[in-house]
């Protein structure tokens, strides 16, 4: 009973920011232009790494990303690593 609250509310968490990224993807980037260097974009990268990992992992994965978009990185193609244990994603 109580794991399943635990995982209740680590995903209403991941939920929450992939909602936050979605507001930023919808209303503020626009406002910018398209400036990313990857493919995927890092906001992509940043809900797939969430939903991958979840909040830790999927969290550390997209700072270590935004943190090598800048103009001295080449870019390119730079995807979420696959689950190792278990290749479903966490919805």
């Amino acid at each position: 009973m109580i794991k399943q609250h635990v995982i209740a509310c680590k995903l209403l968490i991941v939920n929450t920011f992939i909602l936050l990224i979605r507001f930023y993807q919808r209303f503020i980037s626009p406002l910018f232009g398209p400036k990313c260097r990857f493919t995927p974009t890092c906001s992509q990268y940043a809900i797939i790494a969430l939903r991958r990992f979840g909040l830790l992992k999927g969290g550390w994965l997209t700072v270590k990303r935004v943190l090598k978009c800048h103009p001295l990185h080449e870019g390119g193609e730079d995807f979420v690593p696959p689950r190792i244990k278990n290749n479903r994603e966490k919805h």
